[in-house]
């Protein structure tokens, strides 16, 4: 593939019109806005910020990473899913890594090929996506800040629906999270599993409390 061909894919698979549902979660991140932990565009950063280089996202980042590998080399992600799973923080962020991962699988079928048809539920979603850039050839750099950018921007949206920021506030917030999200794809890039590791605690946290928030906008 074309570098611009590879890039209008990931893109594509990322973008809020592939099937996923992504807009159905927020990752924890309406409990903290509950909470009062996230209330106006500077928390809003830098929680974002924060899950991104050190917390759930990170690690959703280094198994995006081993499953590229993984598929380039026409091995199945198997390790790194069980990794995935079982590292998820808690039910409802299994449940959003295996829901959107299973309608990630699904939709990325129009692009056939022999790593996709042998990927089967459950899968977390970094797993699937980086397994499925990786079986094309897709640049694992390129792949994965498209990934965090995306990361990004879905929790962006949630917040506008929060009320915690408005389309100006979550401009800037993209804007400021560009050297974030490149520095991390970057370190993700060059990392191992052995790189895994979770200390934004406050995130697992919310998203455990989530689970009995009443009433709520996000199934996460």
């Amino acid at each position: 593939m074309t570098d611009t061909a590879a890039f209008i894919r990931i893109m594509t698979w990322l973008s809020p019109t592939f099937p996923v549902g992504s807009f159905n979660f927020s990752g924890g991140l309406e409990q903290a806005v509950a909470d009062g932990i996230v209330h106006d565009t500077q928390t809003l950063r830098e929680w974002i910020a924060d899950v991104m280089t050190l917390g759930a996202s990170w690690n959703d980042a280094v198994l995006f990473a081993a499953a590229w590998r993984a598929a380039s080399e026409g091995r199945m992600p198997r390790e790194a899913n069980d990794l995935a799973l079982a590292g998820a923080g808690s039910a409802e962020r299994h449940a959003e890594t295996v829901a959107q991962g299973r309608a990630f699988i699904e939709a990325a079928r129009a692009w056939p090929n022999p790593i996709v048809e042998r990927l089967a539920s459950p899968i977390a979603y970094p797993v699937a996506v980086g397994a499925v850039a990786g079986s094309w050839g897709i640049g694992l750099p390129m792949a994965l800040a498209a990934w965090l950018n995306t990361y990004a921007g879905n929790l962006v949206q949630a917040a506008i629906r929060l009320s915690v920021t408005g389309q100006d506030g979550g401009v800037a917030i993209m804007a400021s999270l560009e050297a974030v999200a490149a520095e991390t794809a970057n370190r993700a890039a060059a990392s191992t599993l052995d790189d895994l590791g979770n200390s934004a605690i406050l995130a697992d946290i919310v998203s455990m409390k989530h689970e009995t928030l009443e009433p709520r906008l996000f199934r996460s």
